[in-house]
């Protein structure tokens, strides 16, 4: 009798052991396989980026800038694909080309053209809110001007969103105020007296210096709970970029939709591509 209790006790054992591997083979195929869909998700986003680079000529400096500033986020998206290796670092590359396509809709428009269709909402976007109105103001010995439009003085668009964990608001500048921080991961000395300088009263920009130096303000938490809800992490400490040595990226990605394989030509869409599936969006016929 006892011998028998034994055997059962083995095969309890082994039976139990058995199930162990299959669920850990089970589910290290599970990650696999999400990271290569996150992975194939994110390439098409950066390939559609790539394509409509390519299909742009800036005719003044206001598209010619936002162009730039497509490149570098193609070429930064680019980079974070190759390096990797989770779901969630995919999901960063994702969204540093959906900042680049927000570049393209600004090319656009600085050009007088349709720049298209909607693009998905970046993590930090809506809650840094946008510029809503012209302003000048002296800063450090230079003029620095913000507005809700391109023009000659205001040729440097940004999409909206945190940087190094501070909201800066979508808008056009006369210079491109933000981006030591990017590159840095950190804000300078006077940099909370420069946001309140430009922002103070501004409607639409619902951030005091107070809300900037801590990073939230208004509805940061909705915000930041919407932008967390995928699961990414942040990279680099840079709520509001991807800061690995390049100029361009994001935090904590939010899969915030795909796109289809088409692209856009110089003056519309690519009618052989099916056109840009954004849910109701371009055919092949072009603007």
């Amino acid at each position: 009798m006892r011998t028998v209790w034994w055997l059962l006790i083995v095969v309890l054992i082994v039976a139990v052991g058995a199930l162990v591997v299959v669920l850990a083979r089970q589910s290290k195929q599970r990650a696999a396989t999400e990271l290569a869909d996150a992975l194939a998700d994110a390439r098409q986003v950066n390939e559609r980026l790539g394509g409509q680079i390519y299909n742009l000529s800036g005719s003044n400096d206001a598209a010619r800038q936002a162009l730039v500033d497509a490149s570098e986020r193609h070429l930064a998206a680019g980079s974070q694909l190759d390096q990797a290796r989770t779901p969630g670092q995919a999901r960063l590359a994702k969204q540093t080309a959906l900042e680049g396509l927000y570049y393209i809709r600004a090319a656009r428009t600085a050009m007088g053209m349709d720049p298209g269709p909607d693009v998905p909402a970046l993590d930090g976007q809506d809650t840094a809110g946008k510029v809503t109105e012209k302003r000048i103001v002296e800063y450090d010995g230079r003029e620095i001007a913000a507005s809700p439009g391109p023009s000659s003085a205001t040729p440097n668009y940004y999409p909206g969103g945190r940087v190094a964990g501070r909201p800066v608001p979508a808008g056009w500048y006369s210079e491109p105020w933000w981006k030591p921080a990017l590159i840095g991961g950190a804000w300078g000395i006077g940099s909370a007296l420069l946001f309140t300088s430009l922002f103070a009263g501004m409607s639409g920009v619902g951030y005091d210096a107070q809300g900037f130096e801590s990073g939230y303000g208004d509805g940061y938490q909705d915000g930041l709970a919407a932008g967390n809800g995928d699961g990414g992490s942040d990279a680099g400490g840079d709520s509001g970029g991807y800061d690995s040595g390049d100029t361009a990226g994001y935090d904590s990605g939010g899969d915030a939709g795909g796109f289809d394989g088409g692209g856009w030509d110089s003056g519309g869409f690519d009618s052989g591509g099916g056109g840009f599936d954004g849910g109701g969006g371009f055919d092949g016929g072009g603007f």
